[in-house]
């Protein structure tokens, strides 16, 4: 009995936390004067409470459509933000993986000091660094590109951080196994690094996704051109009386994340593991 308190408490629980995405999905298909009708008063200055249904009372797919084939825009933030996002990730292997491998196996002046001053820039929010940012940008004329989202996350240290705890539990006696039988340091990083951190890389890959994917604030800092615009700033930029639309997009641009997050949830689960490392 007790068991089946706890599968109704949870199964509840897990309702109300997916019931957003529910209230999307049904929302991108339900016609324009059942969205008016139902989100009148939160949309505009009508009266009552907004109304919502589990299911829409006459199913239609014209608000999919108008996104597909009538909404040109919609398409241009859509590749806005798989370049930013690819950019991003292609980036971060570049610069936080071998940085990340150079920290926590080697051990140079003032090694602490600067691993320190990761962690601290890692905790300071965007806010803190915005204005800094946005000078260093300006000043070589990135603003208004893509490029002004792309290099701030190529060298966030956020990845360098969970890859120097997956670093860090390799090992070090393959690593003297592999001098000894004559592997050079480069070696040793693309033979046994890689191969043993791939769990840290993977989850790197993940949670960069999903923050690049949603990114907001920067985008509307740096970007002026609505042509430059992520999906994640586009979508708020819909009417009201586009509602629909808004709710197809909505749909559209959770299929990758989600797709991402389910096919990397193992790797996330031992990134989260890996942030709970102490040195």
């Amino acid at each position: 009995m007790k068991k089946i308190v706890w599968k109704c408490a949870l199964f509840l629980i897990g309702f109300i936390c997916c019931y957003p995405i529910v209230f999307v999905c049904v929302g991108s298909f339900m016609g324009k004067g059942e969205l008016l009708e139902s989100l009148a008063p939160a949309l505009s200055a009508a009266s009552g409470y907004a109304d919502w249904s589990i299911l829409p009372r006459e199913p239609t797919l014209r608000s999919w459509v108008e996104v597909l084939l009538d909404t040109p825009g919609f398409f241009v933030t859509f590749w806005n933000s798989i370049k930013i996002v690819v950019g991003v990730l292609i980036g971060q292997l570049l610069v936080a993986v071998p940085g990340a491998w150079g920290f926590a196996k080697y051990k140079f002046p003032f090694h602490r000091v600067l691993f320190l001053l990761y962690i601290i820039l890692m905790m300071m929010p965007f806010q803190v660094l915005m204005l800094s940012e946005y000078l260093v940008l300006n000043k070589i004329n990135l603003l208004n590109t893509l490029w002004a989202l792309i290099l701030p996350g190529i060298f966030s240290t956020f990845p360098v951080f969970i890859l120097y705890n997956s670093f860090r539990g390799i090992p070090n006696e393959i690593l003297e196994a592999g001098r000894i039988d004559g592997a050079s340091e480069w070696q040793l990083f693309l033979e046994i690094g890689l191969p043993l951190g791939k769990s840290g890389i993977f989850s790197v890959i993940v949670l960069s996704f999903l923050e690049y994917w949603n990114l907001v604030e920067q985008p509307m800092t740096f970007l002026k051109d609505k042509v430059r615009w992520p999906m994640s700033i586009f979508l708020p930029s819909i009417e009201p009386e586009n509602a629909g639309i808004a709710f197809a997009a909505s749909v559209i641009s959770l299929i990758p994340a989600l797709l991402v997050f389910l096919g990397g949830q193992e790797y996330l689960e031992k990134g989260i593991s890996y942030m709970g490392m102490k040195e």
